[in-house]
């Protein structure tokens, strides 16, 4: 039986990485640690949202699965994201138990959904 060890990477398919980049260290507040022409990473919490700007392994859009990032608060993460260029999606909804999630679209079409969860400890880094 395989160990899983979590969650590690979320790959978003994105026809400019440099603007993709960009964009996404405005949203994320670092810089990719791994950054190469053919892929770019950045390590979130723990986590890797991954741009990956190859056409032949995928398109941006929102016919794929949607991550969820963990926030503190959904109505700030939303506001946030949408400032700098996000389009909005997924309304808040609370799901149950405190647990509140939304989505938005990036502006390569990928969704990017955010969760606020009581339930789990947010460490900020």
């Amino acid at each position: 039986m395989p160990n899983f060890l979590g969650l590690r990477t979320v790959i978003y398919h994105v026809p400019d990485l440099a603007r993709a980049r960009a964009w996404y260290a405005r949203a994320t507040g670092v810089e990719p640690y791994f950054d190469e022409p053919f892929y770019a990473g950045f390590e979130v919490g723990g986590f890797e949202p991954g741009l990956d700007p190859d056409p032949t392994s995928g398109t941006a859009g929102a016919s794929g699965p949607t991550a969820y990032w963990g926030v503190a608060s959904a109505d700030d993460a939303v506001a946030h994201l949408i400032s700098i260029g996000a389009a909005p999606h997924q309304s808040m909804q609370e799901v149950g138990e405190g647990i509140r999630v939304a989505a938005v679209l990036d502006p390569f079409g990928n969704v990017l959904g955010v969760i606020e969860n009581p339930s789990f400890r947010f460490r900020p880094e």
